[in-house]
């Protein structure tokens, strides 16, 4: 397989967010503020830092204010001029300057395979990643870009891994995988949300990927699974048939911050590191009585 430079990367944000009901009846779970920032913003900077220049976002009805935060507010500068506040401009420009923005609706949520689908027309014939908006790696590498530098070395498509508690095997995609080099492992079959009796690995999928365009063929060609939607397990599994495919242990710590309480946690940690409130946060923290 040839080897291409890695330079778009999709961002499927059409979910309804239903872990957060009600807090996203109105508004977007990628939207929702982790600090001083949306979840969203922190995978656009994370795709960024990885050498993404362009940015896809399937997003779905009522999504537009994920739109709105990655446009420039000229608006929103006149009256911060107006106001004296025009030194918070630079930074609000970085936002909508970070890469080149496309937007795909999905009319309908049927499924992150399908949302993929989404995006064929603009990734064409070349890799392309896949970051899920709810999913935040920390570590001083970037999630995906760890995963590019092991793509540079053997172009394969990769998905990203992390081990998790055996009690928790039951929320996850499972690798059925043989140890390859370093923290790479060759897929043999993914294995969607086990029992804990019938888990192959304690190898958990987590969102972030790197996938060749043969991916969409085999996605137009995926049937409707669970609830009826285009399950991309069913693809990949069907992609590891065809290629090589590994699983990569992502260094970090990791948050789903699309449930509330890894999105609690996410809270805690980016707080304490955040350069303005992080001293104070600490000291909050330990007068609390826990």
């Amino acid at each position: 397989m040839r080897k291409e430079k890695i330079t778009k990367a999709v961002i499927p944000a059409a979910g309804l967010g239903t872990r957060f009901l009600p807090v996203t009846k109105a508004s977007p779970k990628e939207m929702l503020p982790l600090v001083d920032k949306p979840l969203i913003q922190y995978v656009v900077e994370e795709a960024v830092a990885a050498g993404i220049s362009q940015i896809i976002i399937i997003t779905g009805r009522g999504k537009r204010a994920i739109e709105d935060h990655f446009d420039i507010s000229f608006e929103l500068e006149e009256i911060l001029k107006q106001t004296g506040k025009e030194h918070y401009i630079p930074g609000l420009r970085r936002i909508s300057d970070m890469a080149d923005f496309c937007y795909i609706r999905q009319s309908q949520p049927q499924g992150l395979g399908h949302a993929i689908l989404c995006a064929k027309h603009l990734i064409g014939d070349e890799p392309f990643a896949v970051l899920l908006g709810d999913d935040i790696v920390d570590h001083s590498t970037p999630a995906l870009k760890q995963m590019i530098d092991v793509y540079e070395r053997t172009p394969a498509p990769i998905i990203g891994i992390q081990r998790v508690d055996k009690s928790e095997v039951h929320q996850y995609g499972i690798l059925d995988a043989t140890p390859a080099i370093d923290d790479l492992y060759k897929i043999n079959h993914l294995v969607e949300k086990p029992a804990v009796e019938d888990a192959p690995s304690d190898l958990a999928v987590i969102g972030r990927y790197i996938l060749i365009p043969e991916i969409f063929d085999l996605l137009e060609k995926t049937k409707p699974g669970k609830n009826n939607e285009i399950q991309l397990t069913d693809a990949l599994n069907d992609l590891t048939t065809l290629r090589t495919m590994y699983g990569y242990v992502i260094k970090g710590d990791r948050y789903d911050a699309g449930d509330k309480l890894g999105f609690l946690q996410a809270t805690v940690k980016m707080g304490l590191k955040n350069p303005k409130l992080g001293g104070a946060f600490k000291q909050y923290l330990k007068k609390l009585a826990l």
